[in-house]
């Protein structure tokens, strides 16, 4: 019996855990983690950086528990998604709520008391832009969905910016760019490999809509207009060459995906996409951290 309600108590914490779209969450909490980091020449505190991922990871939470809530009935119908703890019926809406309600209640809070309030109230912007704007309205009703909807997501490095400095300035909105460019090929690459269960939830994805051909034409149109915004941290003196050259390796390899998945036949070339995709991300803001603090340690 000890042993029964032990593994019931495991797996229910781990229904929970998998609610908040952990792997998500902490690719969104390195992109905010170098956003501190860039604010100032002089590394953030220890107190102040694990106050404000802690909250801005809370708020992420709670958009991902409420995509869960929303998305449950279609979640369901595929594949990707029907063993999802919400969708296969282990967690009950109700208890995903609440679970949600606490995850923004303190977020939201240990942001306001402990950073400032200007970083509280736009991550629960982004949280009402994701959970809200994107699942209700977007996803449902656009195969433009993760275009207008990706703002949302793009928004970390703005949060740890402004959680550092208070302020909103113009180099974060940069990053903020790259994100924003980026989510379209990431995130289409997968809808390609998933496209029988989009179909099948009634979901427009681009794939689903407008056929697979011109989603692998947009996507590398997507991926060279991601190559030049990747430059322009290098031209306005944001970042210097490590960045530089990193940026340029990174997408030009992105690129060779985005093209083998262009001309290629091969079932598997969406999903490698799509995984170096993440690999990108995070490579790229890893070689941005490098770079500000090697020439802060240089100069």
């Amino acid at each position: 019996m000890q042993l029964s309600l032990t593994t019931l108590s495991s797996g229910m914490l781990n229904d929970y855990w998998q609610l908040t779209k952990p792997k998500v969450v902490a690719l969104m909490l390195l992109t905010a983690w170098v956003g501190m980091v860039l604010a100032r020449d002089e590394l953030p505190s220890p107190a102040l950086t694990l106050t404000a991922l802690g909250g801005i990871g809370l708020l992420a939470g709670a958009a991902a528990t409420l995509n869960h809530l929303l998305e449950g009935q279609r979640d369901a119908l595929m594949a990707r998604t029907r063993r999802r703890p919400v969708a296969c019926g282990r967690l009950p809406p109700h208890r995903a709520a609440l679970f949600a309600l606490a995850l923004a209640l303190s977020g939201f809070w240990l942001l306001y008391l402990g950073v400032n309030p200007l970083t509280a109230w736009l991550t629960l912007g982004s949280l009402v832009g994701y959970a809200g704007i994107y699942t209700l309205l977007l996803k449902r009703s656009t195969p433009q969905n993760i275009v207008i909807g990706g703002l949302a997501g793009a928004m970390p490095p703005l949060l740890g910016w402004t959680s550092i400095t208070g302020t909103l300035g113009a180099e974060p909105w940069l990053l903020v760019m790259i994100i924003f460019t980026w989510t379209p090929p990431h995130f289409w690459a997968l809808a390609i490999h998933r496209r029988d269960d989009y179909a099948r939830a009634d979901i427009p994805m681009l794939p689903v809509t407008h056929g697979l051909d011109f989603t692998k034409s947009l996507i590398l149109l997507y991926l060279l207009l991601l190559t030049l915004i990747c430059l322009l941290p290098y031209l306005i003196g944001m970042s210097g060459l490590i960045y530089l050259v990193s940026a340029l390796l990174l997408n030009l390899r992105f690129l060779y995906f985005g093209w083998r998945l262009k001309v290629s036949a091969d079932a598997g070339a969406a999903m490698r996409a799509f995984r170096f995709s993440i690999t990108h991300l995070m490579l790229l803001f890893l070689a941005l951290v490098t770079d500000h603090y090697c020439y802060w340690q240089l100069g």
